[in-house]
Parts: C-alpha cells; structure tokens; sequence
C-alpha cells in the first residue's frame, strides 16, 4: 500500500482495476448470452429429435422418412437442418448433406461441415435402432458472422464506458491537481512569508470551495493569532513598565527613608501596602494572561454538558446585584428565556460576570445595567448593556484587543487591565460562539451569540 499514497498512483490503480472489472463483466456477459442461446438450441434440437425417434421405433423406417420429408417443409421446423442415414452414411431422407460424419451426440459445427447457409450451429446425432442414424442441426447465429458482431457490439459498449470513466478521472484529476497544487502553493507562500495568501475560492460552493474556504479561515485565524501575539508582546511592555516602574520607585524610596531612619512606621507601612497593591495587580495581569491561553487550548471542551444559558443568566445578574448597588449602579435582568447549549456552566457564568463588572467599572454612579436573554433562529444570545459613555464603533476592535483599555472613552476610578473582554471573548470562542460590541443609545451592548443545542 506504500505505493498508493500519491494521486497519480492512486488514479492509475483505479483505472487498472476499473478496466479489468468492466473487461471481465463484458467477457462474462458475452460468454453468458453465448451460453444461453446455445442451450435453447440445444433444447430444440433434441425436442425434434427426440419426437422423430421415438417415430421411428414404434412406426417403421418408412414412417419415419416420410415425417422428416414432411417436417424439412414445415414452417416451424424449415430452418432445422435434418439428415437419415443408414449406419454405412447411406442418405435416406433430409434437406442436408454432411462432408464429414459427427460424433454421437451434441456437437459444435460451422462452416467445414459444408451446410448450406450454415455458419455455426449445434448438432445432435442420435442412433435409432441398429441400422438408422439421425442428424439434427441447428444454427446459433440468426444472421452470418452474428456472434463477431455481437463481440464487436460489446467491445464497443463497454469500451465506450471504459472510454468515458478514464475521461472522466483524468478530468476528476486534473481538477483535484489543480486544488492540491493551489493550496501547496499558498502554504509555501505563507512559510516564505506572505500571511496574506489565501487559496482561490471561485464561488461554486462546490466541496473544493468549502475547503478552500475552511482552510482560508484557519489562516486567518493564525495570522489573527499572530498579530495578537505580536500586540501583546508590545502590550505587556508597555504595560508591565508603568506599574514595574512605580513598584521600583517605591521600594527603592522605601529602602532610603528606612535606611535614614526618618519615616515614621505609618508611612512606611502605607507604603509596603501601596507595593503589594501594585504587585497583585501585575499578578492579575499574569494571571489573566495565562487563563485566556488556558481557554484557547480547547482542553475545556471536553467536559461540555446541556446547560441553559438563560437561567445561567438570571443566577448571575442576582448573584451581581448587590455588588452593583454597592458601587451604585442598579442591575436588572428580563425574564429568563430557555436557552439549552453545550458548553462549560463555569465558564460562561465567569463570562457574564466579567461583563457586569465590566459595566460596573466604566459607568459612572446612577448608571443601570440590564442582562438580556433571547434566541434568535439556531442562536443563543445573552447581552449586557448600560446608559454609560460607551465606545465608539471605530474602537469596537481595539477594546477587544488584549490590553486594549479605551480610557477616553469609558470613566471610573479603575480601569482595570484590559483583559476582561478578550477573556470573555475567549471563553465565547470555545464555546463556537462570538462576543460582539454594539451601540444601546446611550452606553455599550456586549452580546454572546452562542449556538443553540440540538
């Protein structure tokens, strides 16, 4: 099987096979109608034959001649070719003459037996009594040359079909060649370099047109990946120096009052605090980081169950309200809606909370933030909006960007670290769903589009 693996070997060995099946069958067919006819012959003749014997024995000799002079002129029994003789070859009655005696019993004869109009034909020789001999011919071929012109017929037919399927597989060939060569061709352009290449999709929406598609989207999701790796990379540089930098600033300050002596314990106390605040920040932040490439390994999906997204829903915005009315804003949700999907109940309720502190934090007191839940067609769809200040369309994607804080465009105290979305985002991706931004006239719409389960 080790030779099989490439196209052109796989196709040849098709062709190989197809051919000497249909090559076979042909032979078979032709063999079987052969066969068939010649035993219907058969059966006619030994019919004849058996009657006219069985005349002869109990009628005489010269019954018998007179009923096979009577049959060479019947209609029925014209085209039989009819012969008694003596046991020494002397002619008696009949419409044929031999050029050589046939064996006892059924045989093949053609030409060289010297029939008039006889091309190929069986023969049933039979003894009746001791001194007679009868000869029964009949022709297997309707016309001259009939089974040279069957032959051809079939040659012909199931050489057509050969003829037919090698055209089609070389074209079947040709067509995944071209596929295969197009899509090595942009994988080689990809490894030199070109994350831009994409493999041809001619809108046929043919099986060659959704994998081109499939496998489309899968670099994109990579050069995607890639840039958010290089972002992020840049990201956590930029953001890691600031609170590094003041964490720094502090204990070095730290250590100089405490090696002078001058800072009263308060102070310094204060000071340790304000580091360990900065510290558990940068941990967040890590922490954060490692949790999103946690839920991009897919690893979760393995544990999904049937769980509803809706009363997932309602838990969390009355688990949220009181820290809401704390921070004072007011939290409501509408009327749980059924919403069975396959995912992670953990998860998604981390999703959802993350998005109601989300809200919590960039909307200024007074705010009201709301949970909806609804379905559209085969989606689940579970939203959390707020009267804030919300994000400009044009930011949509860069507040979903890991480290992507819109600062103008959202107020509060905290700020946070700009991971909240694209965890949320990450969590709605396992799950083969997307988490969207939009407008709720005032404030910001983030939805969860998840597919609803079967």
């Amino acid at each position: 099987m080790k030779g099989l693996r490439s196209l052109r070997a796989l196709t040849a060995a098709f062709l190989v096979a197809f051919i000497t099946a249909t090559g076979l069958t042909g032979l078979a067919v032709y063999r079987a109608t052969h066969d068939t006819v010649v035993a219907l012959v058969d059966q006619r003749i030994a019919s004849v034959s058996g009657e006219l014997a069985a005349m002869g024995t109990h009628s005489g000799t010269a019954e018998l001649i007179r009923q096979v002079e009577a049959l060479t002129g019947e209609r029925d029994t014209g085209d039989l070719g009819l012969l008694l003789t003596t046991a020494n070859s002397r002619f008696l009655a009949g419409n044929i003459r031999l050029r050589h005696p046939l064996p006892e019993g059924f045989s093949t004869v053609d030409r060289a037996l010297g029939v008039k109009g006889l091309s190929t034909g069986r023969a049933l020789v039979r003894p009746i009594g001791d001194s007679l001999i009868l000869t029964v011919v009949g022709e297997t071929e309707p016309f001259d040359d009939y089974n040279a012109a069957r032959a051809r017929i079939y040659l012909f037919g199931f050489g057509s079909i050969i003829l037919v399927v090698v055209a089609g597989i070389a074209t079947f060939g040709l067509v995944i060649g071209r596929r295969i060569v197009a899509m090595r061709q942009t994988v080689e352009a990809i490894v030199d370099g070109d994350m831009q290449r994409r493999v041809p999709v001619d809108g046929s929406d043919s099986a060659f047109d959704q994998q081109a598609r499939a496998f489309n989207a899968m670099l994109d999701r990579i050069a995607g990946l890639m840039a958010e790796i290089s972002n992020v990379s840049n990201d956590i540089a930029h953001d890691l120096r600031t609170p590094l930098a003041r964490l720094r600033g502090r204990l070095q300050a730290l250590a100089q009052r405490a090696e002078r002596g001058d800072a009263p314990p308060a102070e310094i106390a204060a000071e340790i605090e304000a580091a360990i605040a900065d510290s558990d920040t940068l941990l967040a932040m890590f922490a954060a980081i490692l949790r999103i490439a946690e839920i991009e390994g897919g690893a979760r999906r393995a544990g999904f169950e049937r769980i509803d997204l809706g009363a997932i829903a309602h838990h969390v915005a009355a688990t949220m309200q009181p820290a809401a009315a704390d921070a004072g804003r007011s939290l409501a949700d509408d009327s749980p809606v059924p919403l069975p999907v396959l995912g992670d109940r953990q998860l998604l309720a981390q999703a959802l909370i993350n998005l109601v502190e989300n809200a919590i934090r960039h909307t200024p007191p007074g705010s009201r933030i709301r949970i909806a839940a609804t379905r559209t067609g085969d989606r689940a769809l579970v939203s959390v909006e707020d009267d804030g200040p919300g994000i400009p369309a044009a930011d949509h994607s860069r507040a979903l960007r890991r480290f992507g804080r819109l600062d103008d465009s959202r107020t509060g105290s905290g700020h946070g670290h700009g991971l909240g979305l694209p965890l949320v985002e990450a969590i709605a991706r396992l799950h083969r769903g997307t988490l969207s931004l939009g407008d709720a006239h005032p404030g910001l719409r983030a939805t969860i589009a998840l597919p609803l389960a079967p």
